[in-house]
């Protein structure tokens, strides 16, 4: 039930988003399949998502940013939590005590990483970024070389997975995923005792040839679609919807909201949302989204404010104040208002703010 005091209701149906790891995990037989909840879970709360998926038997989880790695390390014990983002100078003791997992993208990280292990006196473990057309992060060309021409370089760290991620598995038919394929094959043949890590979302999707060790989906989790081209094979996860707080009848010809970019042609009933561009509702959504009430079509009219959006409800004459607008939700995904807004699902989710009240329906 949405909540009363709220003017914005953010639903996360966790049910479904156990469903879309476990269908992952059906896609990927040759290993175990994580759970990516950097972002905050993808703006939707990291800790109830790690909980309900390391309660479905999620045993790996990644995410971005030490911080979220330590919000979440309780939720998840005995579980590997891994930073994507690598190891920052300094904080190798907080890695250490929290049991959290550094992926290691550069000859100096690795020398760090060793460096704490022989402080504390055990071999620690660790996973090895290996770029293999990113370009961002990860041991580059040079890097791996030098690691292959001197293997003692790692002795003192348990490497779990050599890891590398794709640049455009959502296009199956680019080359560039077959390039990167090749060349992982090539890499991890020099330590071929060692698991690996490829698949992301829509690398699943690519088939078993892009399968490894542990795949590492996360839009996919959350209802994003990994097959752009092919219907959503994914459970939708999220629902956003905005209370209205009043309602109003103007004359055609009355502008509405700032620097009066729409202009009624016809006598127009008007209802004013609670949400607004503070709420993550993108400002470049103006005069082009389609909310629903019920089902029924209310188009937004005038620009996206920080915490108020104007529909124009003339032909649902059952939407009044209290009522709710669906922004995303069975009529409108994620993806849909991506389209509209000219990114992708990722930053619309990411998007949401923290102020969203949010429920959580149980897995």
């Amino acid at each position: 039930m949405l909540a009363d005091a709220a003017g914005a209701v953010l639903t996360v149906d966790l049910a479904a988003l156990v469903a879309n790891w476990r269908l992952l995990c059906s896609l990927h037989p040759s290993g175990p399949v994580a759970g990516v909840v950097k972002g905050d879970g993808y703006g939707l709360g990291a800790a109830p998502i790690a909980e309900a998926l390391f309660a479905a038997g999620c045993r790996h989880f990644f995410v971005a940013l030490p911080q979220e790695a330590m919000a979440i390390r309780l939720r998840v014990p005995g579980a590997m939590v891994a930073v994507l983002s690598g190891l920052i100078p300094g904080t190798e003791d907080a890695f250490i005590v929290r049991d959290i997992t550094p992926v290691l993208g550069s000859l100096a990280e690795i020398d760090a990483w060793t460096a704490a292990g022989k402080r504390a006196g055990v071999r620690l473990p660790a996973i090895l970024h290996v770029d293999t057309g990113m370009a961002r992060l990860g041991l580059d060309q040079t890097a791996w070389h030098a690691v292959c021409q001197d293997p003692l370089r790692l002795a003192g760290i348990e490497v779990r997975y050599l890891l590398s991620h794709l640049v455009s598995s959502e296009i199956p038919t680019d080359p560039t995923n077959e390039t990167q394929r090749t060349r992982f094959a090539s890499i991890r043949s020099a330590f071929p005792a060692i698991p690996g890590s490829f698949a992301n979302s829509s690398g699943i999707f690519l088939g078993p040839d892009w399968g490894s060790d542990l795949a590492r989906p996360g839009a996919a989790l959350y209802g994003i679609n990994p097959t752009p081209d092919r219907p959503n094979p994914m459970r939708p996860v999220v629902a956003l919807h905005a209370r209205i707080l009043s309602t109003r009848d103007i004359p055609a010809g009355t502008a509405v909201g700032y620097n009066a970019t729409w202009t009624a042609t016809r006598p127009t009933r008007i209802a004013t949302a609670a949400i607004g561009y503070a709420d993550g509702l993108h400002r470049a959504v103006s005069g082009r989204l389609t909310g629903f009430f019920d089902g029924t079509p209310i188009p937004l009219v005038g620009r996206v404010s920080m915490d108020l959006t104007t529909f124009d409800v003339t032909d649902c004459p059952a939407a009044e104040v209290g009522g709710w607008i669906e922004i995303i939700g069975p009529s409108q995904s994620p993806d849909a208002v991506a389209a509209v807004a000219g990114t992708n699902g990722y930053e619309v989710l990411t998007s949401l703010a923290p102020r969203l009240r949010r429920v959580y329906k149980p897995a």
